[in-house]
């Protein structure tokens, strides 16, 4: 997990994917355009929260999302999700 200079606002969490799966579970090889959007990833940054609603989840964190959760961004030449914590449907 790498220090990002972002800071997020609010309620909302920047997310480091984690590599998608390259083998199935019986050693078959999944070629690139087969593969499935990653769902888990490690907090990397999270914002201060709202007023009413302090943040759960906290830097380090393997947390699971939804499918179509959050924006990607790139910085410094590195994919993250920025998304709000409500998002987040778990963590591990």
């Amino acid at each position: 997990m790498a220090q990002v200079n972002v800071k997020p606002l609010a309620d909302r969490v920047l997310v480091e994917p984690a590599a998608a799966e390259q083998k199935t579970a019986g050693g078959i090889i999944i070629p690139d355009t087969a593969k499935e959007k990653p769902q888990k990833g490690f907090v990397v940054a999270v914002g201060n929260g709202k007023k009413d609603e302090p943040m759960t989840v906290k830097v380090g964190d393997q947390v699971l999302y939804g499918k179509y959760a959050g924006t990607e961004i790139n910085v410094e030449g590195k994919d993250y999700l920025i998304m709000k914590e409500t998002d987040i449907l778990a963590i591990i």
